[in-house]
């Protein structure tokens, strides 16, 4: 039990709430709030600060989350340790993605996988490539789907190539090019898909020497889609998100052609979870089975 008041109280200080951490431990509300109030009573502290904001550390808080954050670690260790001695037959796995690995890739790898581990369980934690990379480092996502190359901490396996194509609206002037020019880009108001760290499009841009006229930025896919069909302007976007896309919207090929490479992180196979490696496995083996598949020319 005071295991649980333990990771009651290390879930609410990482998501900021009682009702988010309660989410993620499958309690109520009240659950959590009561559990923490315990460890306050038990420890004669006071841990956190409530307030219509949410919740923040006090002074002693901050002193003992360290020693609460190490006994649940330890904890997953021996959950680790059972596992693995006695097969993978439960688990979680908590995966850092973006948008489009998210709605495009994720709903048939989990569907697959779950043919042979059909009891574990998956949080998605949904964010821009440095705030994936970042969450690994720390320990917040036990692995994630990020853009190569990373930093070199990380244990990877390349994915997939992913072409970056110029999204216009329908009847636009160049709607019928065979290939998009570049200069073109700097001629129209741009809608960027960026959040914080530079991103591909703005690599692109300056490797063109090129500057656009951005008119709206957003780590949202759809939210871009919405602006240029709606003729605001013009982007450029993963192919991977515009499969199956609702919007009345026209992709184009760079002149020049533009990828990015999509590929799968962890900090380090070795100590990583039963139900990690393999997840790690069978992504390694799925694209091993892609290549063997594809005709010699698309290698």
């Amino acid at each position: 039990m005071n295991l649980q008041k333990y990771l009651a109280f290390v879930k609410t200080v990482e998501y900021g709430s009682f009702t988010k951490a309660a989410e993620m431990l499958n309690y109520s509300q009240s659950g959590v709030s009561r559990m923490i109030h315990d460890l306050e009573r038990e420890w004669k502290v006071t841990l956190l600060e409530r307030g219509k904001a949410g919740v923040r550390l006090t002074s002693d808080g901050l002193k003992l989350l360290p020693y609460a954050e190490n006994v649940c670690r330890e904890y997953e260790k021996l959950q680790m340790q059972v596992d693995e001695l006695n097969g993978l037959k439960a688990g979680l796995i908590r995966i850092g993605t973006f948008s489009s690995v998210a709605s495009q890739w994720l709903p048939n790898i989990i569907k697959e996988f779950q043919k042979d581990y059909p009891n574990v369980d998956y949080e998605l934690l949904l964010g821009d490539y440095s705030e994936i990379e970042e969450w690994i480092r720390e320990g917040r996502v036990d692995c994630g789907f990020l853009r190569l190359p990373v930093h070199g901490e990380l244990e990877t396996i390349f994915l997939e190539q992913d072409r970056l194509l110029v999204v216009l609206p329908e009847g636009h002037r160049l709607a019928d090019c065979e290939k998009f020019p570049v200069n073109a880009l700097a001629d129209e108001p741009f809608m960027l898909l960026e959040k914080g760290a530079r991103a591909e499009v703005s690599e692109i841009f300056e490797r063109c020497s090129l500057t656009p006229k951005v008119h709206f930025t957003t780590w949202d896919d759809y939210a871009i889609m919405a602006m240029v069909e709606s003729g605001l302007g013009i982007s450029i976007l993963p192919e991977l998100i515009l499969k199956r896309t609702p919007y009345h919207i026209v992709a184009k090929e760079l002149e020049i052609p533009a990828y990015r490479s999509i590929g799968f992180a962890l900090k380090e196979k070795k100590s990583a979870s039963l139900a990690v490696k393999r997840f790690m496995e069978y992504l390694d083996r799925r694209q091993a089975g892609k290549k063997q598949y594809l005709p010699p020319r698309d290698r």
